[in-house]
């Protein structure tokens, strides 16, 4: 079965994007980091703090 392109992307690397998208449309990083908690069902920020490390490590 062919795996879509999709589901190989690393959420470390799309998340910058979703930043540089969130602060086009007059949002800040606080609320994207909401949104995203509440997508993924983080309760606390150590979810986004490890993505933050990797994103950090990426560059």
């Amino acid at each position: 079965m062919r795996t879509e392109r999709v589901y190989a992307l690393i959420f470390a690397s799309v998340y910058p994007h979703y930043v540089e998208k969130a602060s086009r449309h007059g949002r800040t990083r606080a609320e994207l980091d909401e949104v995203i908690r509440w997508l993924t069902g983080y309760a606390t920020a150590s979810g986004i703090r490890r993505m933050d490390d990797m994103v950090d490590a990426m560059a």
